[in-house]
């Protein structure tokens, strides 16, 4: 935890939490956050879908839902930046109370149900930045959606300009029977859909993001759905309704999805799978649980190319960014890694 931010993380704790994830995203807005002016070490420089980036960490989905501040993110130090989660008509999601700190867990429960602004105020912001640095957009169906598949198209279809890569979120625990979409028939439709809806723009890469809940024959059926598609990537994984043993917080018992540490074995356990029911056909973005460097080196060595998390800004802010690239940095070269594509898949 870098000074400025051990000096308001008490007062912030105090506050609600979506409460004070509204007033950082307004200090970002303002340019209250500081920048990250130092160069990132040349080890942690890949190479994902033809694109260069800069380090491996990016900023998962969730923090940015209606891409509002992705600059200042990526300037906070990320390589990339992945707003949404944006759904085709504004919605307001569930009813608050709905996102809860875990703080004797390092984790958060979330039930926020896609709130946002709607596809037309998103793509609206995207056209009016700079396309400096690579931003993906992560986009879903609204909850009273007659058609799913129809609204992940249009999504796609409006965002494909504007974005370095695309997600099809498919795995929130919070909009009811989403998740049943990871089934692989259901899945393949969807994500061929979403593919003939890029249109013109089909060397953007297209992603699926699924859950840490999946047993391992359906990690295998996800897999195959996704190859089949000819889609580019997929994102292991979201947030997980699992409890694991040992949780202290009182807010253990809310219902939604857990994030943070307590989700990194679980994560990281099926990343593993998905690498290897994929073999190298699609990149991997490993997500859930990561702090330290030492875990984006394990989600690396687990086969993700990239990595992505929110929650631990929560509880360390954004130095940790800075933090954790110099630890990833220090972990390759002690491991006689002379680029941070030769580590990827160590442990399969």
């Amino acid at each position: 935890m870098t000074g400025w931010y051990r000096l308001v993380a008490p007062l912030l704790a105090r506050i609600d939490a979506e409460t004070a994830h509204r007033m950082a995203i307004n200090a970002l807005r303002a340019g209250l956050v500081p920048t990250d002016r130092g160069g990132d070490d040349p080890i942690l420089a890949t190479t994902a879908w033809g694109r260069p980036f800069p380090n491996p960490i990016g900023l998962a989905a969730g923090f940015d839902k209606n891409a509002e501040v992705p600059d200042a993110m990526l300037r906070s130090g990320f390589g990339f930046v992945e707003i949404g989660t944006v759904t085709p008509r504004p919605q307001i999601g569930n009813d608050r109370p709905r996102l809860f700190r875990l703080a004797e867990d390092h984790g958060v429960v979330n039930r926020m149900g896609f709130p946002g602004e709607g596809l037309e105020a998103v793509v609206r912001r995207l056209k009016a930045r700079p396309r400096v640095g690579l931003v993906g957009v992560n986009v879903g169906a609204n909850k009273d959606s007659a058609d799913r598949a129809a609204d992940y198209a249009a999504c796609v279809a409006a965002a494909a300009p504007w974005a370095d890569y695309l997600v099809c979120n498919v795995s929130s625990p919070n909009t009811p029977g989403l998740r049943d979409l990871q089934g692989r028939g259901d899945l393949l439709r969807l994500l061929t859909g979403a593919r003939a809806a890029r249109g013109q723009h089909e060397d953007v890469p297209l992603l699926v993001k699924i859950a840490p809940d999946l047993s391992e024959g359906d990690v295998e059926d996800v897999a195959g759905a996704a190859v089949e598609a000819g889609i580019d990537g997929m994102i292991v994984g979201n947030t997980t309704v699992s409890r694991p043993a040992g949780l202290r917080s009182p807010r253990r018992t809310e219902s939604g999805g857990l994030s943070g540490a307590p989700l990194l074995d679980l994560s990281t356990a099926v990343l593993k799978r998905a690498a290897r029911a994929v073999q190298g056909r699609l990149k991997l973005i490993g997500c859930g649980g990561v702090a330290t460097g030492a875990d984006a080196y394990a989600k690396i060595r687990a086969g993700a190319t990239l990595v992505q998390l929110y929650t631990a800004l929560v509880f360390e802010g954004p130095g940790l960014v800075r933090t954790i690239k110099a630890e990833l940095a220090a972990l390759l070269k002690q491991d006689g890694f002379s680029s941070l594509s030769q580590a990827v898949g160590t442990d399969l």
